[in-house]
């Protein structure tokens, strides 16, 4: 028993050593990667290794910025990058040559560098810029990391703001506003309220004098220095938070109820600026008219041309000088023979002799020129006091829905101009001729136009150009239950051809007037009555003799406005008002003698 004892006792230590050597062996092996994680390795070097002395914390940071860089440099040239380095070796150095206490600022480090790739656009900003502050390096980079190329954009296409000084003045006399009454209540600050007072009043005396920069006194400066350094004492005053707000929304509120009627009456006047004259060319009808009585010199015979049926008779009914006159210049400039033109311009008393005298100052190469005044004419047919006046060619304005659901951006907008009550009087007051080609005075002609006496009309009346975008049946709220054809165009009248014989044969005018009278209570009734009048008696011209919508549609392609035989500026913005689109106006003006006395003595200058 003992001996077997002794035999187990040996064995049981044998175990347990092997076992405490497992245990050891496991520990170190989680000691040691926990040494290599913590970089407790640095501390012990192999022998002979010589430790090196110890850097300074601007010295971690330049081997930074060099690793740095490195890891970033397959996107950057190589002359960059050595900038970069050495730029930072450098600051290293005169870093190192201060005090310990003056070191806490690091090495700030390009923006461009750490938030993106350099390309050769940026290299060349960031060599421009060295001399910026290094915040407003930051946040630039900061702003391109962010937003991208539109930074970059941004610069390039950065535009001053106008009227800087009217906006900054708006916007003090805005916050002047709000804290005032806030201010005013409190006792203490009687001073600052009668300051803010009179600053909000000095300001309100130079807005409303001033609209730009330009108009503002020299001494606006001063003013909006004193009403920067109140409105800094208002708000560093204690008030009620509460009522700053409510003064701020009843301003606001305000402010919308004066856009909204600032956009009212932009609206209005523009509507009073197409209709009536501007004040240029009613100084010129002046002039003339008071230069016709001093000088009778210009009173010419009358020609034989004005009744010979075998010449080119082309009729205009306006009372606008320039305007009538633009249109015979470019008729004559386009033509092959000007010596079978004659014009005949149509206008009221008030007008008559400053037109008169317009076109006897002028020469039209060999065409003629007679100015009459349809108040001094006396058809025996027409009632006297229905057209005791001139009236010009009515325009309608058509708006024309694509669908019931769709939007207002989709609708189509035409002007329909047709002929007015004088237009009915041509077979009277040219008796003798057979044949004439009505122009309206907002036309401007760019070929020749001997062509239209040859067409043969196959017994309609009119020639004119139909607009089929606008047809009948679309009509039939103007038009009634009167008997007409739906789908028959509408036509427009600024250039027609009209066979004076065949009016006469079918008595076109009586018809007219039948119809005015009929429809004389309903809206639109000239455009009823003319449109039922030449129903089927309309021969419909090639479309390349006129383009319209040059008073009204933006999107008209310049390679048809340039091609067409006659442009037709139907609609409100007529060519010789400032409000005339600018891309078609220059077809206009070219025709137009800027050198004339008259003309500059009244500033015509549309």
């Amino acid at each position: 028993m003992k001996g077997g004892g002794g035999g187990v006792a040996p064995a049981k230590r044998r175990w347990r050593g092997l076992a405490i050597g497992v245990l050891f062996l496991v520990v170190l092996s989680m000691l040691v990667p926990l040494g290599f994680l913590l970089g407790l390795h640095n501390g012990f070097h192999s022998a002979g290794f010589k430790p090196l002395q110890h850097t300074s914390p601007s010295g971690d940071r330049s081997s930074h910025i060099d690793n740095l860089v490195r890891k970033l440099g397959p996107t950057l040239p190589k002359d960059i990058l050595e900038g970069f380095v050495n730029e930072a070796k450098n600051e290293t150095s005169s870093t190192n040559a201060t005090p310990r206490s003056q070191q806490k600022k690091g090495i700030p480090v390009p923006p461009q560098v750490v938030l993106q790739p350099l390309t050769n656009k940026n290299i060349s900003r960031v060599s421009g810029k060295a001399g910026m502050k290094a915040g407003v390096d930051e946040s630039e980079g900061l702003c391109e990391l962010k937003y991208g190329s539109y930074c970059i954009w941004r610069e390039e296409n950065r535009e001053e703001m106008k009227d800087s000084t009217v906006k900054k003045l708006k916007d003090q006399l805005f916050v002047a506003r709000a804290y005032f009454p806030s201010i005013a209540k409190i006792p203490a600050q009687n001073k600052l309220s009668r300051e803010l007072k009179q600053n909000i009043q000095e300001l309100e005396h130079v807005l409303s004098e001033s609209t730009t920069d330009d108009d503002l006194p020299p001494e606006i400066q001063k003013k909006s220095q004193r009403m920067e350094a109140a409105i800094a004492r208002a708000k560093s005053v204690s008030v009620d938070c509460n009522n700053v707000d409510k003064k701020l929304r009843q301003i606001f509120d305000l402010t919308g109820d004066e856009a909204n009627f600032h956009m009212k009456q932009s609206a209005f006047l523009y509507q009073l600026a197409v209709q009536t004259m501007p004040k240029s060319l009613h100084c010129l009808s002046m002039r003339l008219t008071v230069e016709y009585f001093r000088d009778h010199s210009f009173d010419k015979k009358l020609s034989e041309k004005y009744s010979d049926p075998t010449l080119q008779h082309y009729v205009i009914f306006s009372n606008n000088v320039i305007a009538s006159s633009v249109v015979i210049n470019s008729t004559i400039v386009h033509a092959r023979d000007s010596m079978n033109q004659v014009f005949h311009v149509l206008t009221d008393g008030q007008n008559y002799y400053a037109m008169k005298l317009w076109f006897l100052r002028k020469t039209f190469k060999d065409a003629v020129v007679q100015v009459l005044n349809i108040e001094h004419l006396n058809p025996d047919y027409y009632d006297k006091v229905t057209l005791s006046h001139l009236t010009l060619p009515v325009e309608f304005r058509v708006s024309l829905h694509s669908s019931d659901n769709a939007p207002a951006i989709h609708n189509r907008t035409q002007y329909i101009s047709i002929f007015s009550h004088s237009h009915y009087l041509l077979p009277e007051i040219f008796k003798n001729l057979e044949k004439v080609v009505v122009l309206d005075d907002d036309v401007v002609v760019q070929r020749d136009l001997s062509a239209l006496w040859s067409l043969n009309m196959g017994g309609k009346v009119t020639g004119a150009v139909q607009i089929c975008m606008v047809r009948l049946g679309q009509l039939r709220s103007y038009l009634g239950e009167s008997s007409f054809h739906k789908n028959s165009c509408s036509w427009m009248s600024g250039l027609n051809v009209i066979d004076l014989v065949r009016w006469r044969e079918l008595d076109i005018s009586e018809t007219y007037w039948k119809l005015v009278k009929e429809v004389s209570m309903k809206e639109g009734s000239a455009l009823l009555a003319s449109l039922l009048t030449f129903q089927d008696l309309i021969y419909a011209l090639d479309g390349v003799w006129v383009l319209s919508g040059l008073g009204h549609d933006y999107g008209l392609n310049i390679e048809g406005v340039k091609k067409a035989a006659v442009l037709h500026y139907n609609g409100k913005m007529k060519p010789w008002l400032e409000l005339g689109i600018p891309k078609y106006r220059v077809y206009w003006k070219k025709f137009l003698n800027h050198e004339d006395q008259f003309l500059s003595e009244c500033n015509v200058n549309p």
